[in-house]
């Protein structure tokens, strides 16, 4: 509880945890560096820290974001106020029956001035776990093939944490949204 960018040994103590903590969700995750681990009071922070920085990062690059109809508000309304407040423009795309992102869809929606993806791992209203390795493997072909490398693929895994293998480099991820409250985290983590 105490701050751990103080010097005194209760915030030592506390930098000490927390850095312990970085590191061990780094390496559950398969993050390259604990220092790309960040922390946020919650999830809906976390997505909006990823979609309008991302987004504000490339936006000399394009304007064109993606997501689906079924995502978590967290994630609808950072990228309606992208799109109504800084003049980006945002692609929903449909699901089907069971609530899926048909990968062909998205390929089709991809365009030179795409700049983000961001689409659930796991739906918080139904269940559905999309198939986020295979949009992922099929964003990275794609933006190795139109060298392309500011298309950034985010995902709000906050559903699947505890769940589902999450390690960033099998789905083909640059962000990631997990909420330490769903797997026994600290309240507000």
């Amino acid at each position: 509880y105490a701050n751990p960018s103080s010097l005194h040994s209760a915030g030592q103590k506390a930098h000490t945890a927390l850095e312990t903590a970085r590191e061990q969700v780094a390496a559950l995750l398969g993050a390259a560096d604990p220092s790309e681990i960040v922390f946020t009071s919650c999830g809906t922070e976390a997505d909006n820290m990823a979609l309008i920085g991302a987004a504000f990062e490339h936006r000399a690059k394009g304007r064109h974001l993606i997501t689906s109809a079924v995502e978590h508000h967290a994630v609808l309304h950072t990228l309606d106020y992208l799109a109504r407040e800084h003049n980006f423009e945002v692609t929903e795309l449909p699901v089907d029956g069971e609530g899926r992102i048909r990968p062909s869809d998205l390929a089709a929606a991809l365009r030179p001035d795409t700049i983000l993806v961001s689409l659930m791992t796991a739906n918080n209203e139904i269940g559905t776990i999309e198939p986020v390795a295979e949009i992922g493997n099929a964003i990275w072909k794609w933006r190795t093939e139109h060298k392309r490398p500011q298309l950034v693929f985010h995902t709000d895994a906050c559903q699947a944490a505890g769940a589902l293998d999450l390690d960033v480099n099998k789905l083909h991820v640059d962000l990631m949204t997990v909420n330490g409250s769903k797997i026994y985290g600290p309240k507000g983590v």
